[in-house]
């Protein structure tokens, strides 16, 4: 009995043994690209959060993670640090939020040039676990779920040593493997039911696509072309979208040559979402997710030779006697048995705790009413490892930019701030940033389609403008107020379209714009230095 466990257990957590299992059962060069687009991800979302996280987050910033852990700590007590992961409770200052991006910078690189790669990624997880559980509005997004769930796993997927190579010693277990494929096909799938289950219009005429380009967070110059194509081209997008959704991923589940080909239809779509949509390193992950699909009979066949012979030397793996992912001693072995146990239960354990959680929400998206216990699935929430997906359950048909604004002659006349990447200048082309994300601007689109009360950082930026507070102002392109802060700070919004061709090539502006109104109460310093609003009394939001 014990030697039948063992071997179920070896099957399913254990390495495969590359040297007799088949190329087409390999995937050791899946792993090796996948884990190498990891850590690029990881260093674009630790390299952005460098120049923003003080303007986000610091001390003096919109919404400070010193306070956020004080207000925490004051609710919670001794339970805080479960429901709000972060080393930042042992300081959140300024340097310690530099410290935590040079730290997951330096692991990020050294999982790109396959280092250490299982240390690597645990590094990784820990310091984008501890931004995301203090960034509050600017780390609500569904991208950050994604990373999280797909880093943990990894570590389980990686190879342990100092310097793998493909790992041929270490394949990747079947269940690490299994449950990375999973999230692609939850990716995937559960964003295609949300969007027959939000009820809206726009998917079932398929008019989803016809101004898609156009109003998303951050708009690119490749979206601005495609966007004026006929209809019938955005008809046929909608249809490919909803089928590879709905459809094609299933293909996942099917043999070896039917992963190939559904590989080979995905990567081209997610490509051109990247070209025509900056949506930060969200398509990086669905992309590089999607390599999963192929095995090593693929790769030799595909790939350059020498490419090959360059990275498949099969360098000497360091022991890992225990280790998570690694396979439990058969009876008989001389490894410590107690060690070797507890590292195949702790695999067993985190893997199938999320599986168990992401598997029952997606059962819920058809059978609400099934019961299962709800503890598993609430206990993991803070750390975003098995989060429900659904990309543009509703489309946004309109776009909408706020702007803010100084004066410095008691609102006569006004002068914007200058953004480094949303639309303003109507004669700036829209830039192609992806995977960098600007989370201010990005937050901002979303604040857009809402009120202030609802998104108040808005007010809070007003705020630190009047203050001058340098970090803050960091996130802008520009101080159009050098020297001193402006006497009075507001928040207007702007309705804007794409311009048409005939109005491009006479032009050169890219985009057309109308001022709506204000967006959020204007704010003032008085005689006092007091910040304070200014006729909030005639205040009301424009019509939209």
């Amino acid at each position: 009995m014990w030697e039948q466990c063992f071997a179920g257990a070896r099957w399913l957590l254990g390495s495969q043994d590359s040297a007799a299992t088949p190329s087409s059962s390999r995937h050791l060069w899946a792993r090796w690209i996948f884990l190498r687009a990891l850590g690029f991800i990881y260093f674009s979302v630790f390299y952005s959060f460098y120049f923003q996280a003080k303007g986000l987050i610091g001390p003096d910033g919109i919404l400070p993670a010193r306070d956020y852990l004080k207000a925490v700590e004051g609710v919670l007590h001794s339970t805080r640090f479960w429901y709000a992961p972060t080393v930042f409770w042992l300081g959140s200052g300024d340097r310690a939020l530099m410290l935590v991006c040079w730290i997951g910078m330096i692991a990020a690189v050294l999982l790109f040039l396959n280092l250490c790669p299982r240390a690597s990624i645990f590094v990784c997880f820990v310091c984008f676990l501890s931004f995301i559980a203090v960034a509050q509005d600017f780390a609500s997004y569904q991208s950050d779920g994604m990373l999280m769930e797909a880093g943990f796993i990894s570590f389980f997927f990686a190879p342990p040593g100092l310097r793998p190579g493909l790992g041929f010693a270490h394949a990747p277990s079947r269940a690490s493997l299994f449950l990375l494929r999973w999230e692609w096909f939850r990716i995937y799938f559960q964003s295609g039911v949300v969007k027959l289950a939000s009820g809206d219009t726009s998917w079932r005429n398929l008019t989803a696509m016809d101004d898609y380009y156009q109003n998303g967070p951050l708009p690119s110059w490749v979206g601005w072309y495609v966007q004026h194509l006929p209809h019938g081209f955005h008809a046929t997008i909608t249809v490919v979208v909803l089928v590879t959704e709905l459809l094609l991923v299933w293909m996942l589940f099917l043999p070896r040559r039917f992963r190939i080909a559904c590989f080979l239809f995905v990567t081209p779509m997610q490509v051109s979402i990247i070209l025509t949509g900056n949506y930060a390193f969200l398509n990086y992950i669905v992309l590089f997710l999607g390599f999963l699909l192929l095995d090593d009979a693929f790769f030799k066949r595909w790939m350059p030779q020498k490419i090959q012979a360059l990275l498949a030397l099969p360098l000497a793996p360091a022991p890992t006697t225990g280790a998570p992912g690694a396979p439990p001693p058969q009876p008989g072995s001389p490894a410590p048995q107690a060690l070797a146990f507890t590292g195949w239960l702790l695999s067993a354990f985190f893997l199938g705790w999320m599986f168990y959680a992401s598997a029952t929400q997606l059962l819920w998206m058809f059978f609400p009413e099934f019961t299962l216990p709800e503890a598993p699935i609430r206990l993991l929430e803070p750390f975003r490892l098995a989060d429900r997906y659904g990309l543009f359950a509703v489309m946004t048909h309109e776009r909408y930019e706020i702007e803010f604004q100084g004066s410095n002659d008691g609102g006569k006349s006004w002068t914007a701030y200058p953004f480094r990447y949303k639309p303003q200048d109507p004669g700036k082309a829209p830039g192609i940033f992806a995977p960098y994300q600007p989370r201010f601007e990005w937050n901002l689109w979303f604040a857009s389609l809402g009120s202030w009360p609802q998104y108040r950082f808005v007010v809070f930026t007003e705020e630190r403008l009047l203050t001058k507070d340098p970090d803050v102002l960091q996130l802008f392109a520009g101080d159009p107020f050098a020297g001193s802060p402006p006497q009075r700070v507001r928040a207007v919004i702007y309705q804007y379209w794409f311009t048409n061709w005939k109005t491009k090539r006479v032009t050169g502006l890219w985009w057309r714009r109308e001022l709506l109104g204000e967006y959020a109460p204007e704010l003032e310093r008085d005689a006092r230095g007091k910040i304070v609003p200014v006729n909030t009394d005639d205040f009301a939001p424009p019509m939209r």
